[in-house]
């Protein structure tokens, strides 16, 4: 199964997101994730989006498009993915689309995540993440035992910008 997950930030995509994979046995595919993945290990792909991030600049959709289309080509995929907040605008879809169809692959089911605004600022005022293991807490919802401090690994807490 083949899934989009879409939404705005502090829509929950994340807490859908790990009841699906868990659900299905799929892999969660972000963007982000990619990005960073690909410039760690240094890929051509990474390499060619680290030109554009360095000078502030988005990552243009060929880019994207590219890792996308090399990640669900590794095994885990076999069964299926969930793009996490991909494609973001019609041309990222016409170009997904695109890319699927020439690996005779389609998107399966699409998820829209909508939550009112005045919701989305309450969620995301509330948001830390811990800087050492990048765990999430939420001040109202999953507040940590010691605030400022990660249950984790003990890790200072931040306000994430988003």
């Amino acid at each position: 199964m083949n899934i989009v997950l879409l939404g705005p930030p502090g829509a929950g995509k994340g807490t859908q997101a790990k009841r699906l994979i868990d659900r299905y046995g799929i892999p969660q595919i972000s963007t982000g994730d990619m990005l960073r993945a690909a410039l760690k290990e240094g890929t051509p792909l990474g390499l060619e989006a680290k030109t554009y991030m360095d000078k502030g600049a988005l990552v243009p959709d060929s880019v994207v498009i590219g890792l996308v289309k090399d990640r669900i080509q590794k095994s885990d995929c076999a069964k299926g993915y969930m793009l996490d907040g991909f494609p973001r605008n019609v041309s990222q879809a016409e170009a997904l689309d695109k890319m699927l169809g020439s690996l005779s692959q389609k998107i399966d089911d699409v998820i829209s995540i909508e939550v009112p605004s005045e919701e989305l600022v309450g969620r995301l005022t509330g948001r830390r993440t811990c800087r050492g293991c990048g765990a999430g807490f939420h001040v109202m919802f999953d507040p940590p035992k010691k605030q400022g401090v990660c249950d984790k690994c003990n890790g200072e807490l931040y306000q994430r910008d988003d």
